[in-house]
């Protein structure tokens, strides 16, 4: 397969901030007295927007104004709890870099916010920046639905059949392979059986595992070969 850019999903692909999600939502159940069994709620929730999880939350349809500040509370927690140890997934922001300079188009498909967006952003500080950037407060449907890779795609002026989607969620891996793009499983957060399928090239614990050489062959014009079997 050619293949002319990579589109990364954000939380637990670009940012290691999943761990911080999961105890995010631990705290935003006691305030609100909910019980929750956290296990099931990340498998039901990861990868789908804000909007979508407050539903499944709660159990009920949420919307407007009530829906958004329950987003807003759910998401500051979050990045208070994660700012004092923000990290990447180890590997990620030299990986991007070469790969935008080998002449590939870098964008980021996530369910977060902008709020997330632009907190993950400023504490990557990427040089470049991706050139495109789709959230899930944006009116697209969460993973699985293909809508949020298909935008970014769009956006990036690049048929989803040369683009590449980082991801470390079932939903997401599924909804590459709705939108007709490869995938690379990032296993952070699941294993690769989790993750597995035929659309997947490989499977990887971080970006130290990527052979650049073997995966940035000549700008724009990158052939990836299957290098792992999940």
């Amino acid at each position: 397969m050619q293949v002319r850019a990579l589109i990364f999903d954000m939380d637990g692909t670009m940012i290691d901030s999943m761990g911080h999600h999961r105890v995010s939502w631990i705290e935003f159940a006691r305030r609100h007295a909910l019980e929750i069994e956290i296990e099931d709620l990340m498998r039901r929730t990861t990868g789908r927007t804000g909007a979508e999880c407050i539903n499944e939350l709660f159990g009920r349809e949420i919307g407007g104004e009530e829906s958004w500040a329950l987003i807003a509370e759910k998401e500051a927690i979050y990045r208070e709890l994660f700012a004092p140890a923000f990290r990447e997934v180890a590997g990620f922001r030299a990986f991007a870099s070469q790969a935008h300079a080998q002449g590939l188009a870098i964008g980021v498909g996530t369910a977060g916010d902008r709020h997330n967006i632009a907190f993950a952003m400023r504490y990557l500080a990427m040089d470049p920046a991706p050139r495109a950037i789709v959230g899930g407060d944006e009116g697209l449907a969460g993973k699985p639905d293909p809508a949020i890779f298909l935008e970014v795609a769009r956006r990036l002026g690049v048929a989803p059949e040369d683009c590449v989607v980082f991801e470390d969620a079932p939903f997401g891996i599924e909804a590459a392979r709705r939108a007709g793009m490869a995938a690379v499983a990032v296993c952070s957060t699941h294993s690769a059986h989790d993750l597995a399928g035929a659309h997947v090239l490989t499977a990887i614990d971080d970006y130290t595992q990527l052979d650049t050489q073997d995966w940035l062959r000549s700008p724009g014009r990158v052939t990836l070969r299957r290098m792992v079997t999940p």
